[in-house]
C-alpha cells in the first residue's frame, strides 16, 4: 500500500477504502489560496491512490467540535484579486468532478464560503450538539457568478432562499429537518457515522461513471464553478464590503 504524503494544515488518513481529510489550518480553518490547492493536492493524491473504477470515497471534516470552517480569508483578496479563482473555485469544481462519493463532517461551525463548500460534497453529516451553518453573503456585499448554484440545485426554493438571502443560521436538528444535511450525530460518533455512510456508497464508484451521474444532477454548478477557475482575464467576483 502506498504511502500517503504530508499536507500543509491538513491531516489525511486511511480507513481501508475510506480517506479522511481533516483541515487542521488555523484560524477556524478558513480558506485561502494555499489552503485549497493543498485540499486539491489532497484529493488527487486519493484519487491516485484508489485508482480508476475502485471503490471509495473521502470524508472531509474539522479538527475539533467547535468549527468546521468559517468560510474565506476575505483579507487576501486585497492583495491578491484572483485568489478564489486560484483557490476556492478550483477546489468547489474538484470536489464536484471527484470520481468518488464525497462527505463533509460538519464538526461545528460552518460559515461563509464553507457552505458552498459543504454542498459540493454528496452528503453532509453534522454535530448535533454544536455548530450552525450560515451562508451571509447578503450581509456582506459579497457575490460571485454561481454562488447561488448550489443550494438552487440542491435545497427546496424556500430553503435556498432563506440561506443565500436571509442568511439564516441553523442547528444541526434543523439543517437535517430542512434537508441540508442528511445525518447528524453526537460529537464523539460523528466520525463513526460518516465512515459508515462511507463504507455503504463507496462501492457506487466501482464502474467508474459516478462523477459523470452526478454532473447530470448538478451540471449547472459544475460549469458555474468551471468558467471561473483560474480566470485572470476579469474580475470574477465583488469583493466584500463588510468583512468579518
Amino acid at each position: 500500500m502506498a504511502d500517503i504524503p504530508k499536507f500543509n494544515d491538513l491531516a489525511v488518513e486511511r480507513h481501508g477504502n475510506i480517506f479522511v481529510l481533516t483541515m487542521q489550518k488555523p484560524p477556524e480553518n478558513r480558506l485561502n489560496s494555499q489552503f485549497c490547492q493543498e485540499m486539491i493536492r489532497a484529493y488527487r493524491t486519493v484519487e491516485r491512490l484508489l485508482g480508476p473504477d475502485s471503490e471509495g470515497a473521502v470524508i472531509t471534516r474539522g479538527n475539533d467540535a467547535k468549527f468546521w470552517c468559517t468560510g474565506l480569508e476575505l483579507d487576501e483578496s486585497d492583495t491578491n484579486p484572483f485568489a478564489n479563482s486560484d483557490g476556492f473555485y478550483p477546489l468547489i469544481h474538484t470536489i464536484l468532478d471527484f470520481p468518488y462519493p464525497t462527505i463533509a463532517l460538519l464538526t461545528g461551525h460552518t460559515f461563509g464560503g464553507a457552505c458552498p463548500l459543504a454542498l459540493a460534497h454528496d452528503y453532509r453529516v453534522m454535530n448535533s450538539q454544536r455548530g450552525f451553518i450560515c451562508m451571509p453573503p447578503v450581509n456582506l456585499g459579497l457575490h460571485f457568478d454561481g454562488i447561488g448554484s448550489l443550494p438552487r440545485l440542491k435545497l427546496r426554493p424556500q430553503i435556498a432562499r432563506k440561506m443565500l438571502l436571509e442568511a439564516h443560521r441553523w442547528t444541526g436538528s434543523e439543517a437535517m429537518a430542512d434537508g441540508i444535511v442528511d445525518a447528524v450525530a453526537e460529537p464523539e460518533k460523528m466520525l463513526d457515522v460518516a465512515l459508515e455512510l462511507g463504507q455503504k456508497v463507496a462501492p457506487k464508484a466501482k464502474m467508474g461513471v459516478y462523477a459523470l451521474l452526478r454532473q447530470e444532477l448538478w451540471g449547472d454548478a459544475v460549469k458555474k464553478f468551471q468558467q471561473i477557475s483560474y480566470v485572470h482575464s476579469r474580475m470574477t467576483s465583488a469583493p466584500a464590503k463588510a468583512k468579518i
